[in-house]
């Protein structure tokens, strides 16, 4: 059993606030699983090779079995069998006995309250809808342009890596490394990320697409600036110069090339530090207010500012350089 004790602060007495506060007296006994990660995390398995899951994966051993039984190959029976070893946030009454054979809603309950940097999604039953990967990490940015220039960073890099075979693979404890330092204050600037340190495809590599771990992959990655990553240097490519590499391979009609050059450049920029990120920008809005006084408390008054100077912005009445760059006009390729 667990031990509530109830503890009530002198100095918050007047307030009538109360704090609770749970002892765990013993282990977990009713609970299938204790869960180390989040529902909202990274993800925690490749799943196209055993290679780089080189931390263990918690999943419900019977739905690994039963899908496997059923023809599904190890890796994606232990992403799905993953997904389960939670409970449905929420659940209708209707919903709750159904046909399996023509309903997946109870798939969908558990898939779409995972809410992990990428999604895998099967095609929708009776659809014409084929296979979807979702990358899920972005934030939403305060204007149309920045937001059309991340997804249109990331869909043109996802048609480099396949184009030129790139392989972008690290262990997946260096990737939850890299998301747990991307949260820190000012990371774009001041931190470093382990990424590969070539990502060209070797011809005299065997594919060891699916096969089992084979040891160490420390020589392969090192630990890069978000501005090396991006922009390059010295001899690592970058993949802004990758997805211009193979912009210019594809028939384009100028007016797209110029607005897709722009995006590129907001990402590169955004990259090495020259253009503030969103989070920067904030922190500078109101670390610069007249009414700041150094102590960390962010007023009514500031807030307000804040908000009204966003939607400024968003709404394109305020021009705000800091964020996006001069943008040109689309005549021109830059």
């Amino acid at each position: 059993n667990c031990i509530f004790t109830l503890y009530r602060l002198q100095n918050v007495a007047e307030k009538g606030s109360f704090f609770l506060i749970l002892f765990a007296s013993q282990p977990l006994s009713e609970s299938q699983f204790a869960i180390p990660t989040s529902r909202y995390d990274t993800i925690d398995c490749y799943i196209s090779s055993h290679e780089y899951n080189d931390i263990p994966i918690l999943c419900d051993p019977k739905i690994f079995q039963t899908l496997r039984d059923g023809g599904v190959d190890e890796l994606l029976a232990r992403h799905v069998a993953h997904l389960f070893i939670r409970d449905p946030v929420s659940l209708f009454e209707e919903k709750i006995h159904q046909n399996i054979e023509d309903d997946v809603d109870h798939f969908e309950n558990i898939q779409s309250t995972n809410w992990q940097t990428m999604r895998f999604k099967p095609p929708p039953l009776n659809s014409t809808i084929g296979w979807r990967v979702e990358f899920r990490p972005l934030e939403v940015q305060l204007t149309d342009f920045e937001n059309a220039a991340f997804v249109v960073f990331v869909v043109l890099l996802t048609r480099a890596i396949l184009s030129f075979k790139l392989n972008i693979l690290i262990p997946i404890s260096k990737m939850q490394e890299n998301m747990t330092r991307a949260q820190k204050r000012d990371a774009v600037r001041s931190e470093k990320f382990y990424f590969r340190k070539s990502v060209v495809p070797d011809d005299d590599k065997d594919d060891n697409e699916g096969a089992e771990p084979k040891g160490s992959h420390d020589h392969e990655y090192t630990e890069m600036s978000v501005d090396t990553i991006i922009n390059g240097k010295d001899e690592f490519p970058g993949l802004i110069p990758l997805v211009r590499m193979y912009v210019n391979s594809i028939e384009m009609d100028v007016d797209t090339r110029c607005s897709v050059m722009q995006y590129l450049r907001l990402i590169s920029k955004r990259a090495s530090g020259e253009l503030m990120t969103g989070a920067r920008w904030i922190r500078h809005f109101l670390t610069s207010h007249p009414l700041y006084k150094q102590d960390s408390v962010v007023t009514e008054e500031m807030n307000y500012d804040l908000v009204k100077r966003m939607m400024e912005i968003s709404e394109g009445t305020v021009p705000c350089l800091e964020l996006t760059g001069k943008l040109l006009p689309k005549s021109v390729d830059n």
